[in-house]
C-alpha cells in the first residue's frame, strides 16, 4: 500500500489578501448603510459621496474607497432665525466696539479713593495688663501637742494576797468551830471512827470547804472592783484629752477657713478687674474692625462703579445663539464579514484530520503487533541477573522498572545483544524501546550455538 501525501497548508498572503478583499466590501456596505439621509422640521442632514484609492501594502492591490461628506441645511424659518440672530449678534458686536472706546477714559485714570473713610489704626489697640493672682495663704496644719493617751492603767493581779487576807480572819474561827465540835462528840459519846462521829465531822468539813471558796470568790469580786475603779480614773483621763484635743482642731479649723475666705475674696477681685479690661479691650476691637468694614464698603462701591461698564460690554459681546437642527438617531444596519482566513484554514485542518486518521490507522496495525510483544530493551529491566544460554544467546532473570520490588521476576534475552547477531528478529516501537520477536529468534535452525 503507498504513502499517502500530507495536503499542502494555504498561502497566508493569498489567504490575508482574500480576507482583506472581504473586510473592504463589508465595510463599504456597512458605511452605506449607515449614513442614513435625515429631514427634520429644523433641518435635514444628506450624504454625498466621493472615491479614494488605496492600495493594500500586503498584496499590492488597489481598491476605490468611498468617502462620505455629512451635509446640514436649517429649514426655510430657522434659516430666518439664524439670519435675525446674526445681525442681532453684529449689532451687539458694534455696540460692545463703540462703547468700549469709553474703557480708554476709564481705566486711564488711577480709581480716587480718598474719599474713603479712615481705617482703624491697630496700633491704638493695647493688649491689657492683667493682674496676677496671689498665692494661697498659709493654713494651720498642727494643732500643738495634744498629750498621751493613757494605754494602761494600775491592777494588782495578785489574787493570792486577796485570799490569803480574807483566810487569816476566816481560818481562826474555822479552828474553834471544829475543837468545839470534837469536845461537843466526845461529850456525847461519839467515838472518832463511828458512822455517826464521821458524818459529823465530814458535815464540818464541807462547811468548813464552803467557806474558803466564799472567801476565794470574794477576793476575785475586791480584784475587779479595785481593776473597774483604775479602768474609770483612765478613761476619765482620755475623755479629758481628746476633749482637749477637739477644741484645739476646731480653733485650726476656724482660723484655715478665714484664711481661705479672704483669699477667695482676693481672687474674685482680681477675676472681676480682668474682666472689666478684656471688655475694654474687645470694645476698642470692635471699633477699629467697625472702622475696617465701613472703608471696605466704601472701595466695593467704587469698584462695582469702575467695573459696571467692562461687564455691560462683555455681555454685549456675548451675542445671541443659533438654534442647532436635532436629528433623530438612526438604527444602522451592520453585515458580519466573512471569515475567509477561517475557512481556509478549517479546510486545511479537516485535510489534515483526514490524513492523520490515516496514519493512525497504520500506526495502530503495527501497534496491535507490538502489543504482543514483551519489552526486550535493557533500558525497561532492572535487577538483571544473568542465569544461563539458549541457542548462543544469554538469558537473564530481571524485573520491569515500573513494577515493585517484590513483584515476580521475568526470564528474557536482552534487545541490545540480539540486535548484534540477529537484527531481524528485534522490532523498534514508537516509544523508542527495542522488543524481541522470541518465534524468529528461536526458529529451527536459526539459532547459534
Amino acid at each position: 500500500m503507498g504513502k499517502s501525501k500530507a495536503p499542502t497548508p494555504p498561502d497566508p498572503k493569498a489567504t490575508a489578501a482574500a480576507q482583506t478583499a472581504t473586510n473592504i466590501g463589508t465595510a463599504v456596505a456597512n458605511g452605506y448603510m449607515g449614513n442614513v439621509n435625515q429631514v427634520t422640521p429644523d433641518g435635514s442632514l444628506t450624504y454625498s459621496y466621493t472615491t479614494q484609492k488605496w492600495t493594500d501594502p500586503l498584496s499590492g492591490n488597489v481598491y476605490d474607497l468611498p468617502v462620505a461628506t455629512a451635509t446640514q441645511a436649517l429649514s426655510p424659518m430657522q434659516k430666518k432665525i439664524k439670519d435675525e440672530n446674526d445681525a442681532a449678534s453684529l449689532n451687539l458686536a458694534t455696540l460692545a466696539t463703540s462703547q468700549s472706546s469709553r474703557l480708554n477714559n476709564l481705566l486711564g485714570k488711577p480709581m480716587d479713593i480718598s474719599k474713603a473713610p479712615a481705617a482703624g489704626d491697630p496700633s491704638k489697640l493695647q493688649l491689657p495688663q492683667y493682674q496676677q493672682f496671689s498665692g494661697g495663704p498659709e493654713l494651720a496644719t498642727s494643732v500643738g501637742d495634744a498629750g498621751n493617751i493613757t494605754r494602761s492603767y494600775e491592777t494588782d493581779f495578785d489574787t493570792p494576797k486577796y485570799e490569803n487576807a480574807l483566810m487569816a480572819r476566816l481560818n481562826p474561827q474555822l479552828e474553834r468551830d471544829r475543837s468545839a465540835l470534837e469536845t461537843r462528840l466526845a461529850n456525847q459519846g461519839l467515838q472518832p471512827g463511828s458512822e455517826a462521829y464521821n458524818r459529823a465531822i465530814d458535815e464540818a468539813n464541807r462547811t468548813s470547804n464552803d467557806a474558803r471558796i466564799a472567801a476565794v470568790l470574794n477576793a476575785g469580786q475586791e480584784q475587779t472592783r479595785l481593776a473597774n475603779l483604775a479602768n474609770q480614773k483612765a478613761g476619765f483621763e482620755n475623755a479629758a484629752q481628746a476633749q482637749a484635743y477637739a477644741q484645739a482642731l476646731q480653733n485650726a479649723d476656724f482660723g484655715n477657713n478665714a484664711k481661705q475666705q479672704m483669699h477667695q475674696n482676693s481672687q474674685s477681685a482680681t477675676a472681676a478687674n480682668n474682666a472689666l479690661k478684656d471688655q475694654s479691650f474687645n470694645a476698642e476691637q470692635a471699633r477699629i474692625n467697625a472702622q475696617n468694614t465701613a472703608r471696605a464698603n466704601y472701595l466695593n462701591e467704587q469698584y462695582a462703579s469702575r467695573n459696571q461698564p467692562i461687564n455691560e460690554i462683555s455681555a454685549l459681546l456675548a451675542g445671541g445663539q443659533v438654534t442647532s437642527p436635532n436629528f433623530v438617531p438612526t438604527q444602522g444596519q451592520s453585515i458580519q464579514p466573512v471569515d475567509y482566513a477561517g475557512l481556509v484554514q478549517q479546510n486545511y485542518q479537516n485535510q489534515m484530520a483526514t490524513y492523520n486518521a490515516r496514519q493512525q490507522a497504520s500506526g495502530n496495525l503495527i501497534d496491535s503487533i507490538l502489543g504482543f510483544l514483551p519489552k526486550s530493551d535493557r533500558r525497561a529491566k532492572k535487577n538483571i541477573e544473568k542465569v544461563g544460554r539458549v541457542k548462543g544467546h544469554n538469558l537473564y532473570e530481571f524485573r520491569y522498572k515500573d513494577e515493585p520490588v517484590s513483584g515476580p521476576k521475568h526470564l528474557g534475552v536482552m534487545a541490545q545483544e540480539v540486535e548484534k547477531t540477529r537484527p531481524d528478529a528485534v522490532i523498534r516501537g514508537p516509544d523508542g524501546m527495542r522488543r524481541v520477536d522470541y518465534g524468529r529468534l528461536f526458529a529451527a535452525g536459526k539459532g547459534r550455538k
